[in-house]
């Protein structure tokens, strides 16, 4: 059974006049209209049920000009555009299935074209052909992710929800004095630089739609300041993604774009192949089974809320968590 442990991290802006003060941190059992306009939906039913956070800031994230568009600011009715980077396998690839189940339609996408090939079969299978695309894309090449986003306008004419999810550690867990250069330019690239490349792109797109869309940034460990040793790298681009994504905000802000909006996502531990590349001992091996849960299973939680969003025409910023035991642990800490 997963242990569920967080410590509430401190979101006040260096620049004060930037963003206002958070709003109070909601979870699901107590979330209530008098606090936002937004109420994250009750997860499905399951055998136990996990507490989800969703953190509501302020504002929304940033481009340098404002076109003139006719903003749509009712709800977003579904079903909904989705686009996920990193999709076709680990948790990219369940929420891809997560949205296709609620009745969306979804661009999957990643740098191997027999990974995209193979998940677009499988997805296509299961949920017809009608509803799921996908195509190669390596996010560390801006003119790859301009290609994207064309790729999308083309087969879906807009994005309503586009999910930042592509990721690497390089496959690697070592101390910092022993990674290679080629190791921390794979990680740095892909976290950091495709990161941002995905953003302006994405909200270059979306600004221009008239009912806009939602970027969903998934964060990691590293991302709370926490120490992650062994993966230093690693945790110190994660902890980039909650500042970019606060930067973006307040950017998106500044320029009063009212359409568009940025979020930060934490699917907390996840079971996936970039998590079990560094279980070199059966101990290590044993916390991860014990503390990690399944994509599907983070997927099946995240998805509603991500969904109940656009629904609910909220054009509040969110941090969505699901809360696994060890993502919120320091290394080396065990709480129960």
């Amino acid at each position: 059974m997963a242990v569920s442990y967080y410590t509430p991290v401190s979101y006040s802006p260096s620049y004060p006049f930037l963003l206002p003060p958070p709003l109070p941190l909601l979870t699901h059992r107590h979330a209530s209209s008098s606090y936002s306009s937004y109420s994250p939906p009750l997860p499905s039913s399951s055998s136990s049920p996990r507490k989800l956070h969703v953190r509501h800031t302020c504002a929304a994230s940033g481009v340098d000009a404002k076109p003139e568009v006719k903003l749509e600011t009712r709800p977003m009715l579904p079903p909904y555009n989705v686009l996920i980077t990193g999709s076709t396998k680990g948790i990219g690839y369940a929420l891809a299935r997560e949205f296709l189940k609620a009745g969306d339609n979804v661009i999957v996408c990643s740098r191997s074209a027999e990974r995209v090939q193979e998940a677009v079969s499988s997805l296509r299978n299961e949920f017809g052909e009608q509803h799921v695309w996908g195509t190669t894309c390596d996010v560390r090449n801006g003119q790859d992710v301009k290609s994207l986003v064309a790729y999308a306008q083309k087969n879906l004419k807009h994005v309503d929800i586009w999910i930042n999810n592509a990721g690497s550690n390089a496959y690697s867990y070592k101390p910092l004095a022993e990674a290679s250069d080629e190791d921390l330019i794979e990680v740095v690239t892909t976290n950091t630089l495709g990161l941002m490349i995905c953003c302006r792109e994405a909200m270059k797109m979306m600004i221009n739609q008239p009912r806009g869309g939602h970027i969903f940034n998934i964060d990691g460990a590293g991302s709370d300041g926490r120490p992650t040793p062994r993966f230093a790298a690693y945790g110190a681009t994660k902890r980039s993604v909650v500042h970019l994504t606060k930067s973006l905000q307040a950017e998106l802000r500044m320029q009063d774009v009212k359409n568009v909006v940025v979020h930060n996502l934490s699917p907390g531990m996840v079971t996936t192949d970039l998590l079990m590349s560094g279980a070199n001992t059966k101990q290590a091996k044993f916390f991860i089974n014990v503390l990690a849960e399944p994509a599907e299973v983070v997927a099946e939680y995240l998805v509603p809320n991500i969904r109940g969003i656009p629904a609910s025409g909220s054009t509040r910023p969110t941090y969505i968590r699901f809360l696994t035991g060890g993502l919120r642990l320091g290394p080396g800490e065990i709480s129960t």
